[in-house]
């Protein structure tokens, strides 16, 4: 019996491309399946989350997650990571300072902040691996035969290392991790560089174009037209010349 993508907790974004809003922080995963081969984007807040969401990639692949891509070094997208142990892990270049003592101890104190269990984060943050692959412009991954993904570096913007997930097909989707939310408004942390922002969403737009389906770190699927209205209120918000 074939299973759905609905079935399994997952929206269908496009063919063999979808994404689901994890509960909480209602972040966002992206999961890409390819011949043999599954992609995960981003890896949720915790490892039991971690794990689940593995489990449910993985009931729909019909095959082990290979790779994961973090989009940003953020508690709720990151602390899951440890539950794919064999996949391959991409990061934006840069992104193994948070992997240090400081890094990780300012990781754990946000989680906590937000309303993460103490115990939980300690767990998740003390099995962290920094990703094995930087991303520092551009990087085709091959997921076997049509299919190939681009993780692409855009930033900083929201951090000072943000990776964005581009799947071409009809239509082409884009992750933008929190470069886009549509939940609620951008959040621009102690680590985020505003003065650089909207470019960071220039050159997403750049990439993806027009007809392309924008999946936010945070809410609903958007289009091109609402990044770039996003783009404009940063720019406002900041005092950022276009």
């Amino acid at each position: 019996m074939t299973v759905t993508w609905e079935e399994l907790g997952w929206e269908r974004v496009a063919a063999g491309v979808g994404r689901c809003r994890l509960p909480g922080w209602d972040c966002t995963a992206g999961l890409v399946l390819g011949e043999g081969t599954a992609l995960v984007v981003d890896a949720g807040s915790s490892l039991a989350e971690g794990a689940r969401l593995r489990m449910r990639a993985e009931a729909l692949a019909g095959h082990r997650v290979t790779h994961l891509a973090l989009t940003h070094p953020h508690f709720d997208h990151v602390l899951g990571a440890a539950a794919f142990a064999g996949a391959e892990v991409y990061g934006a270049v840069g992104i193994d300072s948070v992997y240090g003592p400081h890094g990780r101890a300012e990781l754990r104190a946000d989680a906590v902040r937000n309303g993460l269990d103490a115990r939980v984060a300690d767990e998740a943050v003390d099995t962290l691996v920094p990703p094995r692959h930087h991303v520092s412009g551009e990087w085709t991954l091959d997921l076997g035969p049509r299919r190939q993904v681009l993780l692409a570096n855009v930033g900083p913007g929201h951090t000072a290392h943000d990776l964005v997930v581009l799947v071409p097909g009809t239509p082409e989707v884009v992750f933008c991790g929190d470069l886009v939310e549509e939940s609620g408004e951008p959040q621009a942390g102690p680590d985020a560089v505003p003065s650089q922002w909207p470019a960071a969403l220039d050159r997403l737009l750049a990439l993806g174009g027009e007809d392309a389906l924008y999946v936010p770190g945070h809410g609903a699927v958007v289009d091109a037209a609402f990044v770039r209205r996003q783009r404009d209120a940063l720019a406002a918000r900041f005092g950022v010349s276009l």
